[in-house]
């Protein structure tokens, strides 16, 4: 039980890199961005390439992959996105949609249909026993990084002067432009942070989850339904959701392998009919 509640814990923050993004833009930026997941497809194919190809320490990959996403949602936010800030939700999620299928057939035409693999540094590969729970070394690489990445994500959006612009731009941009703040720029800010964070989690994701090119098809349910859990209105509520479905989709796969791809699907339906505004959602508040 140890291990599963242990790799449970891994798969949900890991879940909860990938998703958190999304959590951003939605409620944050109140943009529906579907198609999040080719961003964390990018930060997947840039570690797979480095490390495959030019052979390139995994440690540094991470923050390459990190850093490419971000990029190249900041490009593209500059270019695209803004013009759909003001558009309908279903005018977003049908361009976010088209963008997915055109990174999918993109990927698929450059680098294959097929699975992407790499080599884990070798103090990250195995597992040791520790208190009689099977620890696997990278899991627990996972929930280290992933917890601190937590933290700092959550410190700089309630803590910091860019959290509190941020919050300004989105509740009345034409206020906070009065007040000096530089909409556009910290727009932009926010869009690339929640992008590299999506590339950072494809490249801790790629042992662990698999990719190939239709991975932002086959993870975005998982990446709304943290959110749905969650809700927008904070960074906790989708933190914990993602735990709790990372725990429970482990544990009923282990337990329950027949019906173990349904029980996320369960456990949403179950939160949805008891939280259906997530988890830490408030009357009268946001």
């Amino acid at each position: 039980m140890l291990t599963i509640l242990f790799d449970g814990i891994a798969y949900g923050m890991l879940l909860f890199v990938l998703a958190c993004g999304l959590a951003v833009t939605l409620g944050l930026m109140n943009f529906v961005n579907l198609a999040h997941g080719a961003f964390a497809m990018a930060g997947g194919y840039v570690t797979v390439v480095l490390m495959n190809r030019y052979g390139i320490s995994f440690y540094w990959c991470l923050p390459a992959a990190f850093l490419f996403s971000a990029a190249l949602g900041a490009v593209l936010e500059v270019t695209l996105y803004r013009r759909l800030y003001a558009a309908s939700h279903l005018d977003q999620v049908l361009f976010s949609i088209g963008l997915v299928f055109m990174a999918v057939a993109g990927v698929d035409f450059f680098m294959g249909g097929q699975q992407q693999l790499i080599s884990l540094p070798p103090e990250l590969s195995g597992r040791f026993n520790l208190l009689g729970a099977d620890i696997g070394r990278y899991r627990l690489f996972i929930i280290v990084l992933c917890a601190l990445l937590t933290i700092a994500l959550q410190t700089t959006l309630t803590r910091t002067r860019i959290g509190s612009q941020l919050r300004a731009a989105v509740d009345d941009g034409r206020v906070a432009r009065g007040l000096g703040i530089n909409v556009s720029v910290i727009f932009v800010l926010t869009f690339a942070l929640g992008s590299g964070l999506a590339g950072l989690g494809g490249a801790l994701g790629v042992e662990l989850l698999g990719l190939d090119p239709n991975f932002p098809l086959k993870y975005l349910i998982y990446f709304m339904i943290v959110v749905t859990i969650g809700g927008t209105s904070s960074i906790t509520g989708p933190f914990l959701a993602a735990l709790l479905l990372g725990i429970a989709d482990v544990a009923g796969k282990y337990y329950l392998p027949s019906l173990g791809a349904f029980i996320i699907y369960a456990v949403m339906i179950a939160f949805l009919i008891l939280r259906p505004n997530g988890l830490f959602f408030r009357e009268g508040g946001r």
